[in-house]
């Protein structure tokens, strides 16, 4: 199951339901260059810059949004990574591959995933039927079908049990158990808030979008409703600001729940760098935090800049 859904999430050049919002990774302070994001047009990706000019041309034929410096992008089959001026760092070479996060990347050769370094030398052999990014010291891993974590030096600190499983955030990370409900546990394996949701989203400052029965809201790290279940869609909390779908609409509210931009787009993304991607008629543009678009919708798919 893990295997299909990287497949999935990977399609979506890591800016969809997960990893748009996860940690904020990659910024200008972190790696030294400007804020970049992955843009489509057609079926060819390329990066722009905050002003909407075109950075790395139109040439991928999928791409991910940079983390520590560097990307992972798509040509033909293979993936491989690049920096900021668009020059491969690492050639392509991998069926499948993430971000780069705490120094690693999991990569995919063959039907098995391992870890690598900035220099494209394996860390963390590939052994792995599924494999997850690096955070706070732990990744997640797929063994015969089951989920759980790895150390930095491949040991496994959480025994494979789970059906599905996403990285730590926060100190919690989104597990499923067999019947298909999502809980929080801690970097013990134990339960902090109990499987009962039909969906969720990772910790981000401070709190979690969680759905049941259709119905989204966000939750504490105890797992008391701070804003309860209203919305029909939500997304990650950043830069003071949640992405919520109302009706066929999406604005942003504040952590109290008042609306800071009113529901007028038929998609809309979390903050990052002061941007967020939002859609209207089927088009990806940018606004800031008034709601003002600063790039026009333009694009078939556009990520998190990093």
């Amino acid at each position: 199951m893990l295997k299909r859904i990287f497949t999935v999430f990977v399609c979506l050049a890591v800016v969809g339901l997960i990893t748009i919002s996860e940690g904020q990774q990659g910024s200008q302070k972190e790696s030294g260059g400007i804020p970049l994001a992955p843009v489509k047009i057609g079926d060819k990706w390329s990066y722009i810059d905050k002003t909407g000019k075109y950075v790395i041309n139109q040439q991928f034929d999928n791409a991910s949004s940079f983390s520590e410096g560097l990307a992972s992008v798509k040509i033909g089959d293979k993936w491989g990574y690049i920096d900021r001026t668009g020059k491969y760092v690492i050639n392509p070479q991998f069926e499948n591959s993430l971000r780069f996060s705490q120094g690693l990347a999991p990569v995919q050769i063959g039907s098995k995933w391992g870890y690598i370094d900035r220099t494209g030398k394996y860390v963390i052999n590939p052994q792995f039927d599924g494999a997850w990014y690096f955070t706070e010291g732990l990744a997640e891993v797929e063994i015969d079908y089951k989920c759980g974590y790895i150390d930095k030096t491949g040991k496994i600190v959480i025994n494979p049990q789970f059906q599905f499983a996403l990285h730590f955030s926060e100190g919690l990370a989104r597990v499923i158990v067999i019947g298909g409900k999502w809980g929080y546990i801690d970097k013990t394996g134990k339960y902090v808030i109990n499987p009962q949701f039909d969906h969720t989203g990772n910790f981000s400052e401070g709190l979690a979008m969680v759905e049941i029965g259709g119905k989204w809201g966000y939750i504490d790290r105890t797992g008391k409703y701070v804003l309860n279940l209203q919305f029909d869609g939500a997304w990650n909390f950043s830069e003071g600001l949640l992405p919520v779908g109302i009706g066929s609409k999406w604005g942003y509210i504040d952590k109290t729940g008042k609306t800071v931009i009113n529901p007028q787009f038929d998609d809309a993304r979390s903050f990052s760098e002061g941007l967020a991607p939002v859609q209207i008629g089927g088009k990806w543009g940018y606004i800031d935090k008034t709601g003002k678009i600063v790039i026009n919708p333009q694009f078939d798919w556009a990520g998190d800049f990093k």
